[in-house]
Order: structure tokens, then C-alpha cells, then sequence
């Protein structure tokens, strides 16, 4: 990995951790975090990785990675963590930051990131059926090549896994959905596409 120090913004560092909430400064890169991951093998930057180049102020390189709209939020970094540096909320931080900064991800990756937390403001939880149905029509409108690619099989599995009883066809909402709407109403407005 190549660092610029030409690019070297170390007031995006102070603002990460300001916003997060979370002592990033406090890694020492032991890379628990990353080990740990169960999203890692995905990412362009693993965890620990993007610490560092957030400690190194590297803005381009870190709202620029499909890493952080990769975090799917499970707190495994946090516990495995000697420093107790939880990166859900760095992700967070971070996924708020890049769009306010115009920096777009994927298509189909910010598709998934909407229609994930879509689901849980709806639900109070993931109901797979629409999740999965929401980003394929979200897919569809971003890029049409998008929506095709993989139909087929996607139709196919889902079919399996409903008729298996793995993915429920009808979504639950849980109690307390009043709770959940009302943290998503108080949380940083999330741009909207």
C-alpha cells in the first residue's frame, strides 16, 4: 500500500473520530479487527487498513473504499478489540462522510446499503425477501445491466430457501417499531438517492 503524503489530511483523522465517537488513534494494528471479520475477504481495505489510513489522514483512499459501505455492523471488531475501538460506528462515521463528500460508491454496493437499512426501518429487522427485492429494483434504476445479472440464480435460491423455510415469505415487524423509527428520525439524515 502506497501512501501519498501529499494527500495527507490530518484534520479528516481529528473529524473521524470526532464523529465516531472512537479512539482511533488507540490502534496499534495488532489486526484482531481484521482476523475477526467476517466481511474482510471483500473489502479493497481490511480493517485494520483502513484505521491506519484514517490515522494517516489519507481522506481520498478511505471515502473512496467499497470497505466501509462493506460493514455489515456486527461489533466483532470491537469485542476482539484490546483497545475496545469499535468500527461500526467508524463505518458509520465514515459512510455519512462519503456521501456528504460525493464520493459514490458502487452502484449495486450503495443499492444494498439502502435497502438494508430500508428493511430495518420498515421492519425493525432484515426481512431478506424484500431486502433482496428492494435492491434488485434499486439496481434496475441505477444501472439496468445490474438488475439482470445474476436474476436467474437469485430467483432460483430464493425459491429453494422460502420453500426450506430458511427466508420467511412474509415479514415480522417487531415490537417496539415506534423505538427503532424514532432512532432513525434522531440519527444524521442519510442523503438520499
Amino acid at each position: 500500500m502506497t501512501i501519498s503524503v501529499s494527500k495527507t489530511d490530518l484534520a479528516f483523522r481529528e473529524a473521524v473520530r470526532e464523529r465516531s465517537g472512537e479512539d482511533i488513534h488507540a490502534c496499534f494494528y495488532c489486526q484482531k479487527c481484521t482476523i475477526g471479520c467476517p466481511t474482510a475477504y471483500v473489502m479493497d481495505y481490511q480493517p485494520a487498513q483502513l484505521l491506519r489510513l484514517i490515522q494517516l489522514g489519507q481522506k481520498e483512499k478511505v471515502l473512496g473504499s467499497s470497505a466501509i459501505w462493506m460493514c455489515v455492523s456486527c461489533e466483532t471488531c470491537g469485542t476482539r478489540c484490546p483497545n475496545h475501538i469499535r468500527l461500526s460506528p467508524v463505518m458509520d462515521a465514515l459512510r455519512h462522510m462519503a456521501v456528504e463528500g460525493g464520493y459514490a460508491p458502487q452502484p449495486s454496493v450503495y443499492a444494498l446499503h439502502q435497502s438494508f437499512l430500508d428493511s430495518i426501518k420498515l421492519w425493525g429487522r432484515v426481512h431478506e425477501l424484500s431486502l433482496i427485492m428492494e435492491h434488485k429494483v434499486r439496481c434496475l434504476l441505477a444501472q439496468p445491466p445490474l438488475f439482470f445479472q445474476g436474476l436467474v440464480s437469485d430467483m432460483l435460491m430464493g425459491g429453494d430457501l422460502i420453500l426450506k423455510g430458511k427466508i420467511a415469505f412474509l415479514p415480522d415487524r417487531v415490537k417496539g417499531l415506534a423505538e427503532i423509527k424514532k432512532l432513525y428520525a434522531e440519527s444524521q439524515p442519510e442523503v438520499e438517492r
